[in-house]
């Protein structure tokens, strides 16, 4: 385990031990992280009628009110249940417009799917890929680094590495949603990394 997990193992085991002054500041730091999620599980079909940072506060208030219920000890298995809960809220919105349809486990565990798909590619965006079992796990606690980074960008420059890192859709695609030439958002990728690499480095 590396200092990462770590200090989130005593901060959660504190948390553990009843002392709840500490468990909303841990769950705080994932907001961007949920956030970034949030926009990429959204459907499309949802688009103006669910805002992305009501569902990440009820995710967020979920996870402080039935935080008995998480038994893991790390970043990545904390950041993995608020996942799952997420998931769940999605799934919900998707239910509460379209009436007419029950529960659906199965969207439930597509949008979790969907999720740890983001997730991971948020976490690869800066790696390379050849690296070692522990180089790993620290791509996943990247995963939050990154998206607190991303959220310290231009809306623009956001937008252009959310749909081609993450979701990985085609540059035309891409060119079209942005309303600009498919070269102007392959440059505008361009800087958008250059400028996303040192606000990684500062949050390192």
């Amino acid at each position: 385990m590396d200092r990462a997990d770590s200090d989130v193992g005593r901060q959660l085991h504190d948390a553990w031990r009843r002392q709840p002054e500490t468990l909303a500041p841990v769950l705080e730091r994932y907001r961007n992280y949920l956030m970034l999620m949030a926009g990429t599980g959204i459907n499309a079909s949802l688009q103006g009628k669910a805002d992305a940072s009501d569902v990440v506060q009820d995710t967020l208030l979920k996870a402080y009110e039935r935080f008995g219920q998480f038994q893991g000890q790390t970043e990545a298995e904390l950041m993995a249940w608020l996942r799952q809960i997420l998931a769940r809220n999605l799934a919900d919105l998707v239910r509460r417009y379209r009436i007419s349809e029950g529960r659906n486990v199965g969207r439930e565990r597509s949008l979790e799917a969907a999720l740890d798909a983001s997730s991971a590619a948020l976490g690869s965006l800066v790696a390379g890929e050849n690296s070692t079992p522990s180089q790993s796990a620290q791509r996943r606690e990247l995963g939050v680094v990154l998206a607190d980074a991303l959220a310290s960008l231009t809306v623009d420059y956001r937008e252009v590495i959310v749909l081609r890192s993450i979701e990985e859709r085609e540059w035309d695609e891409i060119a079209q949603r942005m309303g600009r030439s498919p070269g102007a958002v392959r440059m505008l990728w361009t800087r958008a990394l250059q400028q996303l690499k040192p606000l990684i480095e500062d949050r390192l």
